[in-house]
Formats: C-alpha cells, sequence, structure tokens
C-alpha cells in the first residue's frame, strides 16, 4: 500500500494546521463518486454565460490598467497562456496577465510558489492577492471551457512533475465538473505548496462535485470579492455559510474505501 507521505524532495509547509481525517489516508485509498442527477447543471451553463456577459465591462477595465502596471513595471509580456486539464481530462488553454519575471521558469523549473518566492513581481504580488491576474479566463468561460466556480485546473506538466494523480486520492474526479474561475478550496485554502495541501484542496473540491447548487454557487461568489480585499477564510465561512472542515471531511470519507490486495486490479484509483 503507498504512503501518504509525500516525497523527500518535496518541500511541506511547517505552518499548515493538520487534518487528522484526512492525512490518515494513503495514497492508494477507492474514491467513488455517486452519479449526480439533477436540474442545476444545466441552468449553470446559462447562468455562466449570462454573468460573464454582466461582468465584461468591469473586468476589461480592471484588466487594462493591470495590464498597463505590469507594462511599466517588468519586461516581457503582459497576458501569457498555459495548458490546462478541464472537464473530463480535456485540455484547453487558460488565459492569466503575468505575475513573475518573463520566463523565470527556465531557471527555476516547475515549482509551487512559496511565501517570499522572488520570481513573483511587486506588481504581481498585488495581482494574485487580489486575483486580478486570472480576470482574462473570462473568455474561457465565454468559450464554454470553464465555470466561474468550480475546482481550479492545472497544468498537465505539474500533474506530471509532482505525481498529483498518484499521491493525492481522488485527484481524477476533480475532472467529473467544469473547472473555475474561483471555488470552494479558493477561498477556504491558502494556494498549493506541497502535495498535502493538494490533497486537502482535492477533499474540498470534491466536496463541491459532490454539491453543486446554486446557492452555494452565489455565496462562493460574494466570498472571493471579499478575500480579494483581505478577509481571512473563518470569517468567510461564518459570513457566506460555507461549510466547515468537518462536514467537508465527512462527505469525503464517505466516498473513501481503503483499496486491499484483492481489489487492486478493480478499485478506483485517482488516475
Amino acid at each position: 500500500m503507498s504512503s501518504a507521505t509525500p516525497s523527500p524532495n518535496e518541500p511541506v509547509d511547517t505552518a499548515r494546521k493538520p487534518w487528522p481525517e484526512i492525512d490518515c489516508l494513503t495514497a492508494d485509498a477507492a474514491v467513488r463518486m455517486p452519479n449526480q442527477v439533477g436540474w442545476y447543471p444545466g441552468v449553470k451553463v446559462a447562468l455562466d454565460y449570462a454573468a460573464a456577459i454582466l461582468l465584461l465591462p468591469c473586468v476589461v477595465i480592471l484588466v487594462g490598467m493591470a495590464a498597463l502596471a505590469v507594462k511599466l513595471t517588468s519586461s516581457g509580456p503582459v497576458f501569457y497562456s498555459q495548458t490546462r486539464i478541464g472537464l473530463n481530462g480535456r485540455r484547453y488553454k487558460i488565459f492569466k496577465i503575468r505575475t513573475m519575471h518573463y520566463n523565470c521558469e527556465m531557471r527555476s523549473g516547475i515549482k509551487w510558489s512559496q511565501k517570499g518566492d522572488n520570481r513573483i513581481t511587486r506588481v504581481g504580488n498585488f495581482l494574485r492577492i487580489t486575483h486580478i491576474d486570472e480576470l482574462p479566463q473570462l473568455l474561457n468561460v465565454l468559450w464554454g471551457e470553464m465555470s466561474l466556480v468550480g475546482p481550479r485546473p492545472e497544468r498537465p506538466e505539474v500533474i506530471q512533475a509532482k505525481g498529483l494523480d498518484q499521491l493525492v486520492p481522488g485527484y481524477k474526479h476533480r475532472l467529473l465538473v467544469k473547472p473555475g474561475v474561483t471555488g470552494l478550496a479558493q477561498v477556504q485554502l491558502p494556494a498549493d505548496t506541497d502535495i498535502t495541501s493538494v490533497r486537502y484542496k482535492v477533499v474540498y473540491d470534491l466536496y463541491y462535485v459532490q454539491n453543486p447548487n446554486l446557492l452555494l454557487d452565489l455565496r462562493l461568489l460574494l466570498a472571493t470579492v471579499f478575500k480579494s480585499v483581505g478577509v481571512g477564510a473563518r470569517l468567510l465561512r461564518w459570513l457566506f455559510l460555507l461549510p466547515s472542515q468537518r462536514t467537508i471531511a465527512a462527505v469525503f470519507q464517505s466516498s473513501v474505501r481503503v483499496a486491499t490486495e484483492s481489489d487492486s486490479r478493480t478499485a478506483l484509483l485517482p488516475a
């Protein structure tokens, strides 16, 4: 049975609080997702388009101001695209405003951003805190590749380099819904720093996959606005009646079965 312990070469966030219900799971814990049938998934597509069109004028202004700030303070292109993994594993191009020094990964390699990351510019740090760098993804919403709310998409290179599909139980099930510009994990947890932080985020993502509804989406959109101006996760949870960590863990545990040697060939393992 595979260990859930991160690789010795993987940096560990020592400031993070442990989550015993999730930390105890090994990488080969099988996660089975119930089929979700209802009216909301179909309606959500229309709501995404309508909301994106309404937000577009404001977004254009914010993106224009951010683009000018990036251009004046650092060399290189303002915008860039990356390949991400979307619904049912389909690849697509995501658009963002550059927040790091141009071509910095050619020197640093693929790695998660850590506190005090010198690859991030001063303007880029502000754009990340306020999530303005994510706003060009409204185009992806209009093209039907993303939703306003859902699990954040990841780069295939990161999935492969970090072994996320092997070390994170249920990772593939995030792809059962469209990825989102924001989401439950994004407003409640800090950015990924190591394998364990990804494991925690996936638990939140799968809660959303199993419980999509209009009221939750509206609360998460409002919570994202408040988070962009510095409101903390605990207060956001209280203000917008977001599910507690205990509730999220209970829902996740109801879908987990520890894989045994006898069923290792047929168990639905994260891939």
